[in-house]
């Protein structure tokens, strides 16, 4: 029916028959709002890769906005500083972490062991936590969204412990801090070795011993 009704309707403007639709631009809001989006990722990237090579004092504005393609100017507009960079990374890192790496805490050894994976795959991450704790006094590492990740960890861990699936030996903070402390052991292996594959099952084992509850 709606094909027939413009068979039939007077025939348009010679222009209007020829203009063809123009696909959206960066002029536009949507434009503009995809490509300050994309254009704060690839900052986000570069990044990480600078502090975590150089630290916070050592890191250059003007190498980031160089590996990200991106104007200089654009960095100070969109983050302020470089100390609110680093914290817009951290923050984006433990973001990114958490969706990786879900709590489980009826299976606290493969949790351990996907730990001890995604830390071999990210070094940067081991990095970036280390210039935090020497230059910022560990502020990263207390600000809210580390400690909020932290917190739904071990309350998953205390539910665990309640139906008596994870022995209750150690409270489900101590017992949190054991397993991440075992499984960020050895992390300078390579990912697809045989030693991180060993070393791979003495973690899930050793995690195992501590969370195991008795019959």
């Amino acid at each position: 029916m709606a094909t027939d009704v413009g068979r039939i309707a007077h025939d348009p403007p010679v222009a209007a028959q020829t203009a063809k639709p123009r696909p959206p631009s960066a002029a536009t809001p949507k434009g503009r709002t995809r490509d300050a989006e994309a254009t704060k990722q690839r900052i986000l990237r570069a990044a990480t890769a600078e502090f975590a090579a150089h630290g916070i004092a050592g890191a250059r504005v003007d190498r980031i906005a160089a590996a990200a393609d991106a104007n200089k100017s654009l960095i100070y507009a969109y983050f302020g500083n470089k100390d609110a960079l680093f914290d817009a990374v951290f923050e984006a890192m433990v973001a990114t972490t958490v969706e990786e790496i879900a709590i489980d805490a009826d299976d606290l050894p493969g949790f351990a062991t996907r730990v001890f994976d995604h830390r071999l795959e990210h070094p940067e991450l081991t990095r970036l936590v280390a210039w935090d704790r020497l230059e910022r006094d560990g502020a990263g590492i207390a600000g809210a969204a580390v400690q909020d990740a932290h917190e739904v960890k071990v309350k998953a861990i205390a539910r665990a412990q309640r139906d008596g699936k994870v022995a209750s030996t150690l409270g489900a903070a101590a017992l949190m801090e054991f397993v991440l402390a075992v499984a960020e052991t050895e992390l300078d292996l390579d990912p697809g070795s045989r030693a991180a594959a060993t070393h791979r099952k003495r973690i899930a084992a050793a995690v195992a011993q501590l969370v195991d509850s008795p019959a």
